[in-house]
């Protein structure tokens, strides 16, 4: 979705520079310490002998750990595909090495372990209702919470990279005549033939959510402003659309890191989407105008968009900022590229030769080399920001940076993951339960609707199966973007040698400017840079140094 100019380790990520002995954000020691005190916390709270401490307080912190746990399971999930399921098992730290050898269990034992522990912790009298949920303390887990993250393991388990994906098919545990470890011995890892039943389950899953009754899509007021009902999202804390959050957060971190740095105060932007990423949206009329690309970058342009095929051209139209700022619309001169773009575009892509906005305050924003934003090493290599995070109603130069509740799952993510199962179904010859694609429809009308357009089916009349699962997987990029989900959606579908190798495209940053005027020259479409993705990243390696002391380990493909 974007570059950061900050030189992290992502970069090895972005660039192929990566391999089992040099793992960036390698995170598997750390959730299984949190495994292990989970399990610890849960085998010993009950012996509590604090007078203070009520029987249902003792239940409600069990019930939250034996969620953390079955949460961990599943974010390694995601990275690793299988993992150890370790239960409720205390490893033993005076075993020898060999004695704590052991093999991986199999996609679906996982799949289907954790299930059961998100079902049992939403079924636990303990486990709360968003709708009894007290607000000190909001950000719990809660029953809703366990089936969101049901849902999006098993969106993912039904997709092609865990579901029968051909370049898994050789990853088979060794033989073993431990007899605790007899499910898993000589299985193969992952599933060798695609379950199209497995799309069903995914559908069931989202469905779940829909059955808690509580949530809803924001809306501000009476939900005509489209523009506020996306902003809100992020910035109306604790609304009703959120599942489960990041927790009640001060804004900083999430706006400081996107503010120009031509703006006064403190200032480090330097997150900006690529022009893939800003390609992406629709016109205002619903369609997407991108759809795809010449040899040489130049974008391929469907007519019936409205897009202009003179992007760059200089024009003067209204830019609508009434929707997350203080300031009513305003005329400003800019390419065509930006023009009568759909709501959730302008509230999360911030271009140059605009004025970014804060509070009362306007600053006029130049990326080109030597421009206010681009003076030093913190500036956007694309020549875009993201304007999503950053709360443009206060003054983030005298410290005002406003509060946030970033969302970890959204009502808007279930819709979408209802409605790509829906389509899966339909595309794979299953059978729905009554009602469930007309609700998929009506669930897709309404996401758009709160981003001002029509229906799907009303602006693609004629797409087929096909053509509307693609529409879905667009609707969720935009709708999703910047929330974590686009690096696991691109590698779930394995589409991620398509889009996230080769050259990433941005405006030329390179080309000369002084001050807040952007040069003509800066409007051109230029690779900044030129990333690898390769077949074997679509999952991440175990450590060499987990592979050494464990000789049951398979390692995953390709590494």
């Amino acid at each position: 979705e974007c570059t950061i100019a900050y030189d992290r380790d992502y970069r090895k990520i972005n660039f192929g520079s990566w391999n089992a002995s040099s793992v960036p954000y390698y995170r598997m020691d750390h959730y299984y310490k949190g495994i292990r005190e989970c399990n610890i916390f849960m085998q010993n709270v009950d012996r509590c002998s604090d007078p203070l401490i009520t029987k249902d307080q003792l239940a409600e912190w069990k019930v939250q750990a034996r969620f953390a746990r079955a949460y961990y399971y599943f974010s390694m999930m995601r990275d690793y595909g299988p993992v150890f399921l370790l239960g409720d098992e205390l490893l033993d730290f005076t075993a020898s090495t060999e004695a704590l050898y052991r093999p991986r269990h199999t996609w679906d034992q996982c799949v289907d372990y954790v299930t059961s522990e998100l079902e049992a912790c939403a079924q636990d009298p303990a486990m709360p209702s968003q709708s009894s949920l007290s607000e000190t303390k909001y950000g719990y887990a809660t029953k809703g919470v366990c089936y969101a993250v049901i849902s999006r393991m098993k969106l993912y388990s039904a997709r092609p990279l865990f579901n029968g994906n051909e370049l898994y098919r050789n990853l088979v545990n060794p033989v073993v005549t431990d007899e605790q470890f007899a499910e898993q011995s000589g299985q193969p890892l992952f599933p060798r033939e695609f379950d199209a039943k497995k799309w069903l389950e995914a559908a069931e899953a989202a469905h779940k959510v829909f059955e808690e009754g509580f949530y809803e899509l924001y809306r501000e007021g009476d939900g005509s402003n489209p523009y506020a009902n996306y902003y809100g999202i992020t910035h109306q804390t604790w609304n009703k659309e959120l599942i489960w959050t990041d927790r009640y957060n001060g804004g900083y971190s999430w706006g400081v890191n996107t503010v120009p740095t031509g703006v006064a105060g403190t200032a480090y932007g330097a997150v900006g989407p690529t022009q893939q990423q800003v390609d992406a949206y629709a016109m205002s009329n619903g369609r997407y105008p991108i759809t795809g690309y010449f040899e040489d970058g130049t974008p391929k342009i469907d007519n019936q968009s409205g897009y202009s095929a003179d992007e760059f051209q200089i024009e003067t139209w209204k830019y609508p900022a009434s929707g997350w700022s203080k300031f009513s619309d305003y005329d400003l001169k800019a390419p065509n590229m930006y023009k009568d773009r759909e709501p959730r575009f302008y509230v999360t892509i911030f271009f140059g030769g605009n004025y970014w906005l804060h509070e009362n305050a306007s600053t006029m924003i130049s990326f080109a080399k030597g421009g206010n934003s681009n003076k030093s090493h913190d500036y956007p290599k694309s020549g875009y920001l993201c304007n999503r995070f950053y709360d443009h109603e206060l003054n983030s130069a005298n410290g005002n940076w406003g509060n946030i509740t970033f969302p970890l799952f959204r009502l808007g993510e279930i819709y979408l993951n209802f409605i790509e199962a829906v389509l899966e179904c339909k595309r794979n010859g299953v059978s729905l339960p009554a009602g469930y694609e007309n609700e998929a429809f009506a669930k897709w009308d309404d996401l758009r609707d709160r981003s001002g357009m029509a229906p799907i089916r009303e602006v693609y009349k004629n797409a087929d199966i096909n053509q509307l699962v693609d529409l879905c997987r667009k609707e969720r990029r935009v709708e999703l973007a910047f929330e974590s989900h686009r690096y696991f959606d691109t590698r779930t579908w394995m589409i991620a040698e398509e889009t996230d190798g080769g050259p990433m495209y941005g405006m030329d940053t390179t080309c000369p400017g002084s001050g807040s005027v952007t040069p003509q020259g800066f409007w051109k479409r230029t690779v900044f840079e030129t990333r690898v993705f390769k077949s074997n990243h679509y999952l991440y390696p175990f450590s060499q140094r987990e592979l050494d002391r464990n000789r049951l380990l398979v390692q995953n493909y390709g590494w």
